[in-house]
């Protein structure tokens, strides 16, 4: 099951949706699998708050998929992209799958992120102005922002988790990442936890590197 990145219209997520399929089909190196594609919400909603339909996506999966659609299901990956890496890492820690697979996952810290923004030191986005409206600035409620966030779930993993970054990644996503590693490491209550760092490579190393696919392949042939 997959999941796709941020964009700034609803009208825009099938779209996204039938991308990230797309690209997940163009590195898995193997034909018997079945993958599901989530068009989540994002335009009328708060970051993060979208976990519910993600969760009511798996909870599908789990437990109406195979008699819906006929089939037998033998083991269930995540997997997902930027805000659908953020995604996939937060629904591990509801529910055990036989692995996730998260590339450049984000955003780390929306205090760090949304702060620039109310500097006037990066373009304003939809995600930050939304927060805003509801929380205020992220000086008179960095609590809120930080529940967000991703660094927020670094802890109770309850599937081995396959991290993927290229350190050529945006310096927002860069500034914050070590400290995410860090912290990830740190978990005392999670499965295994692995991470592929592309020297070099961009935001969607994961399909762009043959570092990133050999990872991607090894890790579900693994489990």
């Amino acid at each position: 099951m997959v999941f796709h990145g941020t964009v700034s219209s609803d009208q825009d997520i099938l779209t996204a949706a039938n991308t990230t399929l797309d690209k997940f089909k163009g590195i898995l190196d193997r034909n018997d699998m079945m993958l599901i594609s989530v068009a989540y919400p994002q335009e009328n909603v708060l970051l993060g708050d979208s976990i519910l339909q993600a969760e009511a996506a798996l909870l599908w999966l789990k437990n109406t998929a195979n008699q819906e659609l006929g089939i037998t299901i033998g083991k269930i990956f995540l997997a997902g992209h930027s805000q659908g890496g953020y995604m996939v890492t937060r629904l591990n820690t509801l529910h055990q799958t036989n692995g996730v697979i998260a590339n450049a996952p984000g955003p780390l810290n929306l205090v760090y992120r949304c702060q620039l923004e109310e500097n006037g030191q990066v373009q304003q986005s939809a995600v930050c102005t939304r927060l805003k409206n509801v929380y205020g600035l992220t000086s008179e409620n960095s609590d809120a922002y930080f529940e967000r966030s991703l660094l927020n779930f670094t802890n109770g993993f309850k599937s081995d988790i396959l991290f993927v970054q290229g350190l050529n990644d945006s310096p927002i996503q860069m500034y914050s990442w070590p400290i995410f590693k860090q912290e990830v490491f740190n978990c005392t209550d999670c499965q295994s936890r692995q991470f592929v760092e592309i020297l070099g490579g961009e935001h969607g190393s994961l399909f762009d590197s043959v570092q990133g696919k050999s990872a991607f392949n090894s890790f579900i042939g693994s489990h």
